[in-house]
């Protein structure tokens, strides 16, 4: 259980990773965000895919700062809940070797 934890979490640095480009080339001429897709994968993980998006010919960036920030914020509550569920597994497990112990 904590490996597809863990696996969110390294899918969603990926994410963030992109997000985060995405926002510091806010203001470079021609740029063309990448944008990422989280998906589970056949042992119950996941994987972060990259791709750019639609070039719509700006000479502007064209990053959207909206979506990029409240993808942020989805990327956050996201690893919140993982640590969460990791914090509480860790303390399942501890409680159970306390008592076989």
């Amino acid at each position: 259980m904590i490996s597809s934890n863990v696996s969110s979490m390294l899918s969603n640095q990926t994410y963030m990773n992109n997000s985060a480009a995405n926002v510091a080339n806010v203001n470079t001429d021609n740029y063309v965000p990448r944008n990422t897709t989280v998906n589970e994968t056949k042992d119950g993980g996941t994987k972060a895919d990259t791709t750019l998006a639609t070039d719509n010919g700006s000479a502007q960036s064209q990053t959207n700062l909206t979506k990029e920030l409240t993808d942020q914020m989805m990327i956050q509550n996201i690893n919140e809940a993982n640590v969460k569920a990791i914090q509480t597994q860790n303390n399942v497990m501890g409680s159970l070797l306390d008592i076989k112990a």
